[in-house]
């Protein structure tokens, strides 16, 4: 099979997944992806997850799941949120944890366009206290499209951003056997984890970004990540 081939079939797979979204969960406010169609035509060893969008669901009730899916499928293929998007009137990249996350990128010598990054649930809250109400029924939906990207581009560490996001992901993937851990070097003392599956698959559960600055020496958990892609 040709490359092209290959990578038709892996956005086919993505795609079809998206198709496969109930409605009731595609109409309402939210995202799914955060990088554009490159990241999901070849395989990738990092899969990228924050836990949900964050925002007001009633404030943007028209920033639907289903217009998403459509601005992803129509917009550049070279594109990621943390690099393009501008943020609360910013310049691209430079707001939040947009900054931090791009420097991760560097350091692993990756481009923010070429990692799949998404959230484990695409409907967006105000506070992730919302999101425990609907958990069961939001995983249910959602994790399908998880699986066929982390199946199609023959990912092997999944990357979590936050406690809530790497528990969830960990439970659904069965990933308990430790593999590392490092702890921030300042005097909150954070813990950044990394457990494996039965298959082998990573599950990177870090400091969330738009908390910890990944910038400063004391919060990198860069040389546990580096560790991790590396096995």
């Amino acid at each position: 099979m040709t490359q092209f081939g290959r990578t038709g079939i892996m956005l086919d797979t993505i795609n079809g997944s998206l198709d496969n979204l109930p409605s009731s969960i595609t109409r309402r406010s939210g995202s799914v992806f955060y990088t554009g169609r490159s990241a999901f035509e070849r395989r990738s060893p990092l899969y990228v997850l924050g836990l949900n969008p964050g925002g007001d669901p009633d404030l943007q009730r028209d920033e639907t799941i289903a217009a998403d899916i459509a601005q992803f499928r129509s917009q550049p293929a070279n594109w990621s949120a943390y690099r393009d998007e501008s943020w609360r009137g910013k310049a691209p990249g430079s707001h939040g944890m947009q900054p931090r996350v791009l420097h991760m990128m560097r350091r692993l010598g990756l481009q923010p366009h070429e990692v799949p990054a998404s959230n484990v649930v695409f409907v967006r809250s105000a506070t992730e206290a919302e999101l425990n109400f609907e958990k069961a029924a939001l995983l249910k939906a959602c994790w399908p499209v998880h699986e066929a990207v982390i199946d199609a581009l023959q990912c092997r560490t999944v990357l979590c951003f936050g406690g809530t996001a790497g528990r969830w992901v960990r439970s659904i993937l069965r990933a308990d056997t430790p593999f590392g851990r490092f702890r921030e070097t300042n005097a909150r003392g954070w813990l950044n984890e990394a457990h494996l599956n039965s298959e082998g698959l990573a599950v990177l559960t870090l400091t969330h970004p738009g908390r910890a600055d990944w910038r400063n020496p004391d919060a990198d958990p860069f040389p546990l990540i580096e560790n991790v892609l590396a096995r």
